[in-house]
Protein backbone atom coordinates (compact mmCIF):
# COMPACT_ATOMS: atom_id res chain seq x y z
CA UNK A 1 0.00 0.00 0.00
CA UNK A 2 2.82 2.57 1.14
CA UNK A 3 5.15 1.29 -1.67
CA UNK A 4 2.47 1.72 -4.78
CA UNK A 5 1.03 5.34 -3.11
CA UNK A 6 4.64 6.85 -2.90
CA UNK A 7 5.59 5.52 -6.36
CA UNK A 8 2.26 7.03 -8.29
CA UNK A 9 3.47 10.29 -6.15
CA UNK A 10 6.85 10.29 -7.61
CA UNK A 11 5.99 10.02 -10.84
CA UNK A 12 3.44 12.72 -10.39
CA UNK A 13 6.10 15.23 -9.44
CA UNK A 14 8.18 13.64 -12.42
CA UNK A 15 5.48 14.91 -14.65
CA UNK A 16 5.14 17.87 -13.10
CA UNK A 17 8.63 18.80 -13.39
CA UNK A 18 8.78 17.68 -17.02
CA UNK A 19 5.98 19.36 -17.81
CA UNK A 20 7.18 22.90 -15.87
CA UNK A 21 10.33 22.87 -18.11
CA UNK A 22 9.19 22.15 -21.72
CA UNK A 23 6.66 25.03 -20.90
CA UNK A 24 9.09 26.90 -19.96
CA UNK A 25 11.08 26.10 -23.12
CA UNK A 26 8.01 26.08 -25.54
CA UNK A 27 6.94 29.82 -23.88
CA UNK A 28 10.71 31.52 -23.89
CA UNK A 29 10.74 29.91 -27.50
CA UNK A 30 7.76 31.64 -29.20
CA UNK A 31 8.58 35.22 -31.23
CA UNK A 32 7.57 38.59 -29.62
CA UNK A 33 9.12 40.83 -27.68
CA UNK A 34 8.58 40.36 -23.65
CA UNK A 35 9.54 43.79 -22.67
CA UNK A 36 8.00 45.72 -25.47
CA UNK A 37 4.47 43.48 -24.05
CA UNK A 38 5.85 44.73 -20.52
CA UNK A 39 6.41 48.03 -21.01
CA UNK A 40 4.05 49.49 -24.67
CA UNK A 41 4.36 49.49 -27.62
CA UNK A 42 5.76 53.47 -27.28
CA UNK A 43 8.36 52.49 -24.76
CA UNK A 44 11.97 54.02 -25.18
CA UNK A 45 14.61 51.37 -25.25
CA UNK A 46 16.23 52.69 -21.80
CA UNK A 47 12.71 51.51 -20.23
CA UNK A 48 12.94 48.34 -22.42
CA UNK A 49 16.56 47.64 -20.81
CA UNK A 50 15.39 48.26 -17.46
CA UNK A 51 12.67 45.82 -17.54
CA UNK A 52 14.68 43.86 -19.61
CA UNK A 53 17.13 43.87 -16.07
CA UNK A 54 14.37 43.83 -13.89
CA UNK A 55 12.60 40.67 -14.77
CA UNK A 56 16.12 38.51 -15.87
CA UNK A 57 15.24 38.80 -19.81
CA UNK A 58 18.83 39.22 -20.93
CA UNK A 59 19.90 36.47 -19.07
CA UNK A 60 20.60 32.44 -20.89
CA UNK A 61 17.35 30.73 -21.20
CA UNK A 62 18.88 28.02 -19.09
CA UNK A 63 19.76 29.98 -16.07
CA UNK A 64 16.35 31.70 -16.25
CA UNK A 65 14.84 28.16 -16.54
CA UNK A 66 16.79 27.29 -13.10
CA UNK A 67 15.84 30.65 -11.45
CA UNK A 68 11.92 29.33 -12.21
CA UNK A 69 12.64 25.74 -11.23
CA UNK A 70 13.84 27.40 -8.11
CA UNK A 71 11.21 29.68 -7.28
CA UNK A 72 9.09 27.66 -7.72
CA UNK A 73 10.16 24.83 -5.45
CA UNK A 74 9.56 27.55 -2.94
CA UNK A 75 6.14 27.24 -4.13
CA UNK A 76 6.22 30.93 -5.70
CA UNK A 77 4.77 30.59 -9.20
CA UNK A 78 5.48 34.73 -9.73
CA UNK A 79 4.01 37.59 -10.39
CA UNK A 80 2.36 38.55 -13.30
CA UNK A 81 4.29 40.61 -15.87
CA UNK A 82 1.31 42.69 -16.56
CA UNK A 83 -0.60 43.54 -13.55
CA UNK A 84 2.48 42.46 -11.35
CA UNK A 85 -0.46 40.50 -9.31
CA UNK A 86 0.62 37.06 -7.69
CA UNK A 87 -0.17 34.25 -10.12
CA UNK A 88 -1.28 32.30 -7.25
CA UNK A 89 -3.73 34.99 -6.26
CA UNK A 90 -4.37 35.08 -9.53
CA UNK A 91 -5.43 31.89 -10.78
CA UNK A 92 -7.40 30.82 -7.17
CA UNK A 93 -9.69 34.65 -7.06
CA UNK A 94 -10.48 32.91 -11.14
CA UNK A 95 -11.17 29.26 -9.90
CA UNK A 96 -14.39 29.54 -7.75
CA UNK A 97 -16.26 30.62 -11.19
CA UNK A 98 -13.90 27.68 -13.27
CA UNK A 99 -15.59 25.23 -10.53
CA UNK A 100 -18.40 25.86 -10.53
CA UNK A 101 -18.90 26.33 -14.04
CA UNK A 102 -17.68 23.21 -14.01
CA UNK A 103 -19.95 21.15 -11.70
CA UNK A 104 -23.24 22.95 -12.96
CA UNK A 105 -22.66 21.67 -16.79
CA UNK A 106 -21.31 18.17 -15.13
CA UNK A 107 -24.40 17.82 -13.09
CA UNK A 108 -26.52 18.70 -16.58
CA UNK A 109 -24.51 16.31 -18.94
CA UNK A 110 -24.54 13.13 -16.50
CA UNK A 111 -28.29 13.72 -15.61
CA UNK A 112 -29.16 13.36 -19.03
CA UNK A 113 -26.27 10.86 -20.25
CA UNK A 114 -27.13 8.00 -17.97
CA UNK A 115 -30.67 7.75 -18.16
CA UNK A 116 -30.27 7.88 -22.10
CA UNK A 117 -27.31 5.69 -22.27
CA UNK A 118 -29.15 2.72 -20.17
CA UNK A 119 -32.09 2.92 -22.01
CA UNK A 120 -30.20 3.12 -24.83
CA UNK A 121 -28.83 -0.40 -24.60
CA UNK A 122 -32.02 -2.00 -23.00
CA UNK A 123 -33.79 -1.00 -26.13
CA UNK A 124 -30.77 -1.79 -28.53
CA UNK A 125 -31.70 -1.44 -32.16
CA UNK A 126 -35.44 0.68 -31.37
CA UNK A 127 -36.10 3.81 -32.38
CA UNK A 128 -35.36 5.42 -29.68
CA UNK A 129 -31.79 3.96 -29.45
CA UNK A 130 -31.08 5.10 -33.47
CA UNK A 131 -32.89 8.70 -32.02
CA UNK A 132 -30.36 9.43 -29.46
CA UNK A 133 -27.45 7.80 -31.86
CA UNK A 134 -27.92 10.70 -34.23
CA UNK A 135 -28.58 13.13 -31.83
CA UNK A 136 -25.44 12.65 -29.79
CA UNK A 137 -23.51 12.08 -32.88
CA UNK A 138 -24.38 15.43 -34.22
CA UNK A 139 -23.55 17.49 -30.54
CA UNK A 140 -20.55 15.78 -31.42
CA UNK A 141 -19.36 17.68 -33.92
CA UNK A 142 -20.63 20.66 -33.12
CA UNK A 143 -17.84 23.79 -32.18
CA UNK A 144 -18.20 25.04 -28.72
CA UNK A 145 -17.38 28.33 -29.60
CA UNK A 146 -20.69 28.16 -32.44
CA UNK A 147 -22.83 26.18 -30.08
CA UNK A 148 -22.47 28.83 -27.57
CA UNK A 149 -22.71 32.08 -29.85
CA UNK A 150 -26.12 30.41 -31.01
CA UNK A 151 -26.95 29.74 -27.42
CA UNK A 152 -26.13 32.83 -26.24
CA UNK A 153 -27.75 34.77 -29.32
CA UNK A 154 -31.52 32.83 -29.28
CA UNK A 155 -32.19 32.21 -25.85
CA UNK A 156 -30.33 34.96 -24.19
CA UNK A 157 -30.00 38.10 -26.74
CA UNK A 158 -33.45 37.52 -28.81
CA UNK A 159 -35.81 35.48 -26.37
CA UNK A 160 -34.33 37.21 -23.16
CA UNK A 161 -34.59 33.84 -21.26
CA UNK A 162 -31.34 34.12 -19.72
CA UNK A 163 -28.42 36.85 -19.48
CA UNK A 164 -26.11 37.49 -21.91
CA UNK A 165 -22.79 37.78 -20.56
CA UNK A 166 -20.77 37.98 -17.06
CA UNK A 167 -21.56 36.28 -14.05
CA UNK A 168 -22.98 38.11 -11.32
CA UNK A 169 -25.81 34.96 -10.23
CA UNK A 170 -25.99 31.40 -10.85
CA UNK A 171 -28.42 32.37 -13.60
CA UNK A 172 -25.09 33.30 -15.66
CA UNK A 173 -23.76 29.84 -15.54
CA UNK A 174 -27.02 28.29 -16.88
CA UNK A 175 -26.60 29.09 -20.59
CA UNK A 176 -22.47 28.07 -20.45
CA UNK A 177 -22.68 25.01 -18.39
CA UNK A 178 -26.07 24.26 -21.02
CA UNK A 179 -23.64 24.43 -24.23
CA UNK A 180 -21.15 21.82 -21.87
CA UNK A 181 -23.58 19.62 -21.37
CA UNK A 182 -25.05 19.78 -24.80
CA UNK A 183 -21.63 19.13 -26.05
CA UNK A 184 -20.17 16.61 -23.42
CA UNK A 185 -23.88 14.50 -23.02
CA UNK A 186 -24.23 12.48 -26.32
CA UNK A 187 -20.61 10.73 -25.92
CA UNK A 188 -20.90 9.85 -22.44
CA UNK A 189 -24.47 8.71 -23.38
CA UNK A 190 -23.01 6.58 -26.27
CA UNK A 191 -19.93 5.54 -23.54
CA UNK A 192 -22.04 4.11 -20.63
CA UNK A 193 -24.12 2.36 -23.44
CA UNK A 194 -21.25 0.22 -25.08
CA UNK A 195 -20.27 -0.33 -21.82
CA UNK A 196 -23.80 -1.29 -20.58
CA UNK A 197 -24.26 -3.44 -23.72
CA UNK A 198 -21.03 -5.89 -22.48
CA UNK A 199 -21.89 -6.12 -18.78
CA UNK A 200 -25.19 -7.22 -19.81
CA UNK A 201 -25.05 -10.00 -21.24
CA UNK A 202 -22.85 -11.42 -18.25
CA UNK A 203 -23.80 -14.60 -16.67
CA UNK A 204 -24.81 -12.64 -13.04
CA UNK A 205 -27.33 -10.50 -14.51
CA UNK A 206 -28.61 -13.68 -16.27
CA UNK A 207 -28.94 -15.05 -12.39
CA UNK A 208 -30.67 -12.13 -11.54
CA UNK A 209 -33.24 -12.16 -13.80
CA UNK A 210 -34.11 -15.75 -13.47
CA UNK A 211 -34.44 -14.91 -9.59
CA UNK A 212 -37.28 -12.57 -10.25
CA UNK A 213 -35.15 -9.35 -10.20
CA UNK A 214 -36.99 -6.19 -11.64
CA UNK A 215 -35.59 -4.73 -14.81
CA UNK A 216 -35.17 -1.53 -13.11
CA UNK A 217 -32.86 -2.60 -10.70
CA UNK A 218 -30.75 -4.51 -13.05
CA UNK A 219 -30.49 -1.94 -15.07
CA UNK A 220 -29.42 0.73 -12.35
CA UNK A 221 -27.83 -1.19 -9.84
CA UNK A 222 -26.06 -4.05 -10.89
CA UNK A 223 -25.29 -3.13 -14.14
CA UNK A 224 -24.60 0.27 -14.12
CA UNK A 225 -22.10 0.27 -11.44
CA UNK A 226 -20.19 -2.73 -13.19
CA UNK A 227 -20.31 -0.82 -17.02
CA UNK A 228 -19.68 3.33 -14.97
CA UNK A 229 -16.07 1.80 -14.16
CA UNK A 230 -14.62 2.65 -17.92
CA UNK A 231 -16.54 5.80 -17.80
CA UNK A 232 -14.92 7.08 -14.50
CA UNK A 233 -11.48 7.45 -16.15
CA UNK A 234 -12.83 9.81 -19.32
CA UNK A 235 -14.81 11.35 -16.66
CA UNK A 236 -12.29 12.02 -14.28
CA UNK A 237 -10.14 13.62 -17.14
CA UNK A 238 -12.62 15.95 -18.97
CA UNK A 239 -13.10 16.98 -14.96
CA UNK A 240 -9.56 18.11 -15.14
CA UNK A 241 -10.20 19.77 -18.22
CA UNK A 242 -12.88 21.64 -16.98
CA UNK A 243 -11.47 22.21 -14.31
CA UNK A 244 -8.65 23.97 -16.10
CA UNK A 245 -10.84 26.58 -17.79
CA UNK A 246 -13.12 26.15 -20.55
CA UNK A 247 -11.30 28.42 -22.85
CA UNK A 248 -14.30 28.69 -25.53
CA UNK A 249 -17.14 28.75 -23.68
CA UNK A 250 -15.67 31.23 -20.89
CA UNK A 251 -14.91 33.47 -23.28
CA UNK A 252 -18.15 33.69 -24.96
CA UNK A 253 -20.06 34.33 -22.05
CA UNK A 254 -17.19 36.45 -20.52
CA UNK A 255 -17.17 34.83 -17.17
CA UNK A 256 -14.13 35.37 -15.53
CA UNK A 257 -12.54 32.10 -15.35
CA UNK A 258 -8.79 30.51 -15.53
CA UNK A 259 -9.68 29.79 -19.09
CA UNK A 260 -10.10 33.50 -20.07
CA UNK A 261 -7.28 34.46 -17.80
CA UNK A 262 -5.28 31.78 -19.70
CA UNK A 263 -6.49 33.09 -23.03
CA UNK A 264 -5.27 37.27 -21.42
CA UNK A 265 -1.44 35.79 -20.13
CA UNK A 266 -1.01 34.26 -23.85
CA UNK A 267 -1.98 37.50 -26.04
CA UNK A 268 -0.16 40.22 -23.38
CA UNK A 269 2.77 37.54 -23.66
CA UNK A 270 2.69 37.13 -19.80
CA UNK A 271 4.75 34.06 -19.06
CA UNK A 272 4.75 33.79 -15.42
CA UNK A 273 0.70 33.84 -15.60
CA UNK A 274 0.83 31.10 -19.00
CA UNK A 275 3.02 28.79 -16.79
CA UNK A 276 0.78 29.21 -13.85
CA UNK A 277 -2.31 28.44 -15.69
CA UNK A 278 -0.63 25.23 -17.19
CA UNK A 279 0.98 23.88 -13.79
CA UNK A 280 -2.35 24.46 -12.57
CA UNK A 281 -4.30 22.24 -15.14
CA UNK A 282 -1.47 19.86 -15.12
CA UNK A 283 -1.45 19.53 -11.36
CA UNK A 284 -5.35 18.93 -11.59
CA UNK A 285 -4.67 16.21 -14.21
CA UNK A 286 -2.15 14.34 -11.82
CA UNK A 287 -4.55 14.61 -8.94
CA UNK A 288 -8.13 13.53 -10.55
CA UNK A 289 -5.84 10.57 -11.71
CA UNK A 290 -4.97 9.45 -8.67
CA UNK A 291 -8.55 10.12 -7.06
CA UNK A 292 -9.81 7.76 -10.16
CA UNK A 293 -7.43 5.06 -9.02
CA UNK A 294 -8.91 5.51 -5.32
CA UNK A 295 -12.45 5.47 -7.04
CA UNK A 296 -12.07 1.99 -8.75
CA UNK A 297 -11.96 0.16 -5.23
CA UNK A 298 -15.43 2.03 -4.16
CA UNK A 299 -17.19 1.32 -7.38
CA UNK A 300 -15.75 -2.12 -7.41
CA UNK A 301 -14.54 -4.42 -4.78
CA UNK A 302 -13.43 -6.84 -7.25
CA UNK A 303 -10.85 -4.61 -8.07
CA UNK A 304 -7.87 -5.54 -5.45
CA UNK A 305 -5.88 -2.11 -6.02
CA UNK A 306 -2.81 -1.49 -3.20
CA UNK A 307 -3.89 1.34 -1.64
Amino acid sequence: MPNRLLTRLFWSVVTLLATAVLTFLLVNAVPGDVARSIAGSKASPEVLQQVREKYHLNDPMLVRLGHYLVQLARGDLGHSYVTDQSVSEAILTRFPTTAALCVTGLVMWMLAAVPLGVLMARFRGSWFDRTILVAATLSLSLPAFWLARMLQYWLAFRLGWFPVAGFRSFAHLLLPAATLAIISGGYYALLIQANMMEVLHAPYIAAARAKGVSETVILFRHALRNAFIPVVTVLGTDVAALLSGVIFTENVFALPGIGTLAVQSVFNLDVPMIMGTVLFSATLVVSVNLVVDLLYRWIDPRIKADY
